[in-house]
């Protein structure tokens, strides 16, 4: 096999250049010209707006009513298994409590198997980050919160602090950066849907059909 180096060496002499060509730096460009969120609304409204232009159903509310609310809408859709990830958070909101006392069929990531996840009406989790500027749930998966959760079950339904939303996808991808990507991370703009056939959209083909926000204030 030739030596690359060689290649390349040979191909700057027959192009007259004695020595690599330095490219020039990039132009430093300032924030209003790379950002699209500069929006004085702030980034939980923002992110309602959009998520709700992505075809999510998002309902903003106090804490103190989020048991109530969540429970009338899994009722309302007629759900009867729900599976959740090992979370601090939904721990200190009691979320697995109030749904199990509501009588639901409460089931839990790491008592499953992914094989498990198929036979589950909705999913309910916490999320890792969401994007204002596009309105995406960013999540992130680990042993106690696997990625199956929001991408199998035909209800996936997320519970969002706002303090957990970042601007844009530049501030998403530092975050990344500086803290990780877990197991895997996904971006999740507004339920599964594809045009692939005909060009027709159809929605919940290989997903949640369904994906219900609930925003705390």
């Amino acid at each position: 096999m030739n030596d690359p180096s060689n290649v390349i060496a040979t191909v700057r002499k027959s192009l007259g250049r004695s020595a690599t060509i330095k490219p020039p730096a990039p132009p430093e460009l300032s924030d209003p010209l790379v950002r699209l969120v500069l929006s004085d609304i702030g980034l939980p409204k923002l992110f309602e707006k959009r998520a709700t232009e992505a075809k999510m159903y998002v309902t903003s509310l106090r804490v103190d009513d989020l048991h109530a609310q969540l429970v009338d809408y899994l009722r309302s859709k007629n759900m009867k298994s729900i599976v959740l990830p090992q979370s601090d958070f939904l721990d200190h909101l009691e979320v697995p409590r109030a749904l199990r006392d509501a009588g639901f069929d409460v089931r839990m990531w790491t008592q499953m198997s992914l094989d498990d996840v198929y036979d589950v009406d909705a999913s309910v989790t916490d999320v890792w980050r969401v994007v204002a500027e596009t309105g995406s749930l960013v999540m992130r998966a680990s042993a106690d919160h696997g990625r199956a959760l929001s991408l199998i079950p035909p209800l996936h339904v997320a519970i969002v602090e706002p303090k957990n939303c970042v601007a844009d996808l530049v501030d998403l991808f530092n975050l990344l950066t500086t803290e990780g990507a877990g197991s895997a991370t996904h971006i999740i703009t507004g339920p599964s849907k594809t045009a692939d056939i005909e060009m027709n959209l159809v929605v919940g083909v290989h997903g949640p059909g369904v994906v219900k926000v609930f925003l705390l204030s």
